[in-house]
């Protein structure tokens, strides 16, 4: 399949000829489609909190021990889709075309002074809709001819503007949260940052216009991190045939591969507690209380799963150690040992089995398979119980573009929580139809994870993936078509066997920027 030049080229990208070939084989196979047991709903599968258990569930993040936390932002890629209307008007315009008054282009020239980017230096103070007011808004927006922001990664977008004259980017407002619920006891605050190498000077540039200020106004250390996807991590394309997919120089093509490849980033972090959030889920500062506030719950809640799975760890060891010496060979099978079967089946232990399923199950929605032996359901809960927690905050469905929480069906024949996108889930299956129709809550990546095991070593978060959840998605290289390849996304198949929690927040908590005209959003501005 490979020529000498072609092994070369995968080599020198720190990857090898049999992941590319596995990963051939995968666009040729497909994946195969998540096997629903129901949406998870507040009646089971989502917790929902009244104002004692909030209370609580922060004041538990505030009384925790850890071994270090950070925020972990992805904000790798540059903001093409957030002004992909806007292309299409300049574009129209450029055209001799008009636009609509209610265009999505129209309507951003029309309101172009509620924007935080606005000068009229550069946009003027009169605005008009002639075609070529609108040409030249349009292109003073997107390309160099102005701000760029067409070709910029949404991070140093100025997204917010203050009543005291300070603008803020989507990265400056991560800066002004961290200070707030991922303090650490000695004043600092982490941040890991994933980014595009291309753009780190623009990074670099927005933290040092903020920085000085931040940390005096808010007597904060910043402690910050960029990291970048590792071109390993990228996966070939195919052609429409599934033969790897050649450029004009006769070269494999690689591409990125999704938010997925993210798990290999986070995999490197020391600190025990991490908050993920995207980078464009930001809002004015007036509504960081309630916002740290429910991260602080989640954090909390994520701390409090962790202690009770160790808990239940660590009392599993010390009823199921067995006595030294006690090692026999009986029935001509070596290393058969009597006390040790009959730790595993004394009424102690399996009434902690009998506590821990029923927690499992209550809580985390894990239903377990019958076991054969008692040491064999041991090794299951143990298998279970140690494991990565995420504990991910859920929103009420209001229609907003996100995957969604559902119970499935595990390989191993158990049951759990999942976080799945629309393309993992078979529109054709009446009964999987259904489970999305009747979806109550989606996911909005507020997400809170432990990733220090119950001996108080980092679990190598690689171990697992389920990597039967990627994508194939359609894209197209000067105008030919191609197959991409996405990994098991991030909060998805990368995080599928996690012991996970869902919480309902509030709708207040979620404020993305998936297109430009979302920064006109009450909680973008003043």
């Amino acid at each position: 399949m490979f020529r000498k030049e072609d092994i070369e080229q995968i080599e020198q990208r720190g990857s090898s000829v049999q992941t590319v070939e596995q990963q051939v084989e995968r666009f040729k196979q497909g994946f195969p489609w998540m096997k629903i047991v129901a949406p998870a709903t507040p009646e089971r599968g989502i917790q929902v909190l009244d104002e004692a258990a909030v209370e609580a569930a922060a004041k538990y993040y505030d009384g925790a021990q850890m071994n270090g936390k950070c925020k972990f932002v992805p904000a790798s890629g540059a903001a093409s889709r957030m002004f992909k209307d806007l292309f299409s008007g300049l574009d129209a315009l450029k055209a001799g075309k008009e636009l609509a008054d209610d265009a999505p282009a129209a309507k951003f020239v029309d309101k172009i002074q509620e924007f935080a980017f606005y000068t009229p230096e550069l946009f003027g103070e009169q605005t008009c809709k002639c075609p070529e007011y609108r040409q030249s808004v349009l292109s003073k927006t997107l390309t160099d001819e102005g701000l760029g922001y067409g070709a910029k990664p949404k991070g140093v977008l100025k997204f917010h503007k203050y009543t005291d004259g300070e603008i803020r980017t989507a990265f400056a407002e991560h800066l002004v949260e961290a200070q707030n619920y991922m303090r650490n006891e000695d004043g600092t605050a982490n941040l890991v940052v994933t980014i595009s190498p291309e753009h780190q000077h623009l990074f670099e540039e927005a933290y040092a216009e903020v920085k000085e200020a931040y940390e005096a106004k808010y007597g904060v250390k910043y402690n910050i991190t960029f990291t970048f996807q590792d071109k390993a991590t990228d996966t070939v394309a195919v052609d429409v045939e599934n033969k790897p997919f050649r450029t004009e120089t006769d070269s494999l093509l690689f591409r990125p591969a999704g938010h997925g490849a993210l798990i290999y980033n986070l995999n490197k972090l020391e600190e025990e507690v991490v908050s993920i959030k995207n980078i464009d889920n930001v809002a004015n500062e007036r509504l960081l209380p309630e916002t740290a506030t429910w991260k602080k719950v989640l954090l909390g809640k994520a701390l409090e799963l962790r202690d009770t799975l160790h808990g239940y760890l660590r009392e599993l060891d010390a009823l199921c150690t067995p006595i030294a010496g006690s090692r026999v060979t009986v029935a001509g099978v070596p290393g058969y040992d009597p006390v040790y079967e009959d730790l595993y089946a004394s009424p102690e232990v399996q009434a902690l089995c009998d506590d821990i399923e029923a927690f499992l199950d209550n809580v985390l929605c894990i239903k377990l398979p019958q076991a054969d032996t008692c040491k064999e359901r041991v090794e299951a809960i143990r298998a279970k119980l140690n494991r990565p927690v995420r504990v991910a905050g859920m929103v009420k469905n209001q229609g907003e573009p996100g995957g969604g929480p559902f119970i499935i069906a595990d390989k191993d024949g158990s049951t759990s929580l999942q976080v799945l996108e629309s393309v993992q889930i078979n529109m054709s299956d009446d009964h999987a139809r259904n489970a999305l129709a009747s979806a109550t809550h989606f996911n909005p990546v507020d997400i809170v994870c432990c990733l220090h095991d119950y001996q108080g070593q980092s679990f190598d978060l690689l171990q697992y993936v389920d990597e039967d959840a990627g994508f194939i998605s359609s894209k197209s290289y000067q105008g030919r078509e191609l197959k991409a390849l996405e990994l098991p996304g991030l909060w998805n198949g990368a995080m599928s066997n996690w012991n996970t929690l869902f919480v309902e927040v509030p709708l207040a908590t979620f404020n993305p920027v998936k297109v430009v005209l979302d920064l006109l959003r009450p909680a973008h501005q003043n």
